[in-house]
């Protein structure tokens, strides 16, 4: 399995709630720069959290790459998400590669519990940061490290 992990762009500092702050001008650069490392990518999916950050940022992705395939909101990919509940899910989908669109603190707990197989060691993720990682079956502590690039 070959997962990307891209934490949203920078969103703006205040709104009705968490889950309706957009992406700033800056945070839609962001995105199309770290989009860009996607385009040899052989995505068969894209999920991403259902803010409206990280819909936008998967947006952002699939208009840049003009990427047709499918996108998907899933709801265990919040700021507050289980990193477990995140491997379970994404080993039930049987995909070989697929990117995933989240945040802070989520994003970088699920990368350190899939490089290290526990959660004191989350990888440092600023806004469109993404991460390519590999492992032959999808299992904590089972993955390495592919590429990193900081939009």
């Amino acid at each position: 399995m070959r997962l990307w992990l891209l934490r949203h762009g920078e969103a703006e500092a205040r709104a009705p709630s968490d889950e309706l702050r957009e992406l700033t001008a800056t945070g839609r650069t962001e995105v199309l720069r770290s989009a860009l490392q996607l385009k040899d990518a052989k995505l068969q999916l894209i999920l991403a959290s259902p803010y409206v950050r990280a819909q936008q940022t998967a947006t952002l992705v699939q208009q840049r790459l003009g990427w047709p395939g499918e996108s998907r909101s899933v709801s265990w990919a919040t700021p507050d998400g289980e990193p477990e509940r995140a491997l379970a899910e994404l080993a039930r989908l049987e995909v070989e590669e697929l990117l995933l669109v989240t945040h802070n603190p989520f994003v970088g707990e699920l990368a350190g519990w899939l490089l290290h197989g526990h959660r004191q060691a989350p990888v440092a993720m600023g806004t469109a940061s993404l991460l390519c990682l590999e492992a032959p079956l999808p299992l904590a502590g089972g993955f390495d490290l592919v590429s990193r690039f900081h939009g």
